[in-house]
């Protein structure tokens, strides 16, 4: 039972047949669009990979001038900081310096009253001196009188002034 040479042959002759139209019309396209895909894949690969790569450097930017924009925000905090304390020191200085004009208004005007009231006394005490003298002359007294008027006299002075 040897199979026969001529079956076999043509077994094999139909199956290369075969194999050459599988190939040639079912293995080529197969392997056509296994390639178209395979190359599809690669380019959404590849899109996707510069798009990471661009989205890594735009994040970078961002980051970057977030942190610039951060640097000039504590920039103009701190230089309007420094105003206000300025302000604030010249606001004082100012304050202090009217507070010192004032006193020393009050002070002047203070010592002016006093020399006005000094005056008025000196004025009284002339004029009371001058009506002591007059009684004096007026009659002659004792030791004893005079004494007694002088005292009259300084307890209606201590009582006007």
């Amino acid at each position: 039972m040897l199979p026969q040479l001529g079956t076999l042959l043509f077994q094999v002759v139909v199956f290369l047949i075969l194999l050459a139209l599988v190939s040639r019309f079912a293995m080529k396209p197969a392997m056509s669009v296994l390639q178209k895909r395979q190359e599809h894949i690669e380019g959404q690969i590849a899109a996707a990979e510069k798009a990471n790569a661009e989205a890594q450097a735009l994040l970078k930017q961002q980051q970057a001038e977030l942190k610039k924009v951060r640097e000039e925000a504590q920039s103009i905090l701190e230089t309007k900081k420094k105003q206000a304390e300025d302000e604030a020191e010249q606001i004082i200085a100012a304050a202090q310096e009217r507070a010192e004009r004032m006193v020393e208004e009050a002070k002047l005007e203070i010592n002016r009253e006093k020399e006005k009231a000094l005056a008025s006394v000196r004025d009284q005490v002339a004029g009371l001196s001058v009506l002591l003298a007059s009684k004096i002359i007026e009659k002659e007294m004792s030791q004893a009188e005079q004494q007694d008027t002088i005292e009259q006299f300084m307890r209606q002075v201590g009582g006007q002034v």
